[in-house]
């Protein structure tokens, strides 16, 4: 099947957005204890900010929301210390980063999500009615078979 140009203008799209970034320079990134660590950290975040952060724009992200999933990708990338675990045997740092913006953004997405305790409804206090009721109905000498048997 031949390309259409939109797509090969996005497939090129793609391609100018992630440049390709030497090993080197991750490898080195990855390595706290090397003093040139936080410069080679910084030159992938400089070069890799613009291409993460239209990747969040184009999921449906506000501008202001994608800057700030952006922002504290990076932040949990550094934090994390998330580009030691890079491995060159499996793939390309692009796909190391996407990889893991996804697992990110998803995690950012169930923790917006997450019923909170109550979710926001009356609570009922189910400990105090069954206990109760447990002491009322069922505080008897009879084994569990046979309370649920006359049931």
């Amino acid at each position: 099947m031949v390309a259409s140009s939109a797509e090969r203008e996005s497939g090129s799209c793609r391609a100018e957005l992630f440049k390709t970034t030497h090993w080197s320079v991750v490898v080195l990134a990855g390595q706290e204890a090397s003093p040139r660590a936080a410069e080679s950290l910084e030159k992938l975040c400089r070069a890799y900010w613009f291409p993460l952060y239209a990747y969040v724009r184009r999921h449906g992200h506000t501008p202001e929301e994608a800057k700030d999933l952006t922002q504290e990708f990076f932040a949990r990338l550094i934090e994390k210390h998330w580009v030691a675990d890079a491995d060159r045997g499996k793939g390309r740092f692009r796909t190391f980063l996407l990889t893991a913006l996804r697992h990110f953004l998803a995690n950012e997405w169930w923790n917006a999500h997450a019923a909170r305790r109550g979710g926001g409804c009356t609570l009922i206090p189910l400990d105090e009615t069954a206990e109760a009721r447990y002491a009322r109905d069922l505080a008897t000498h009879l084994t569990p078979e046979r309370i649920y048997e006359r049931h």
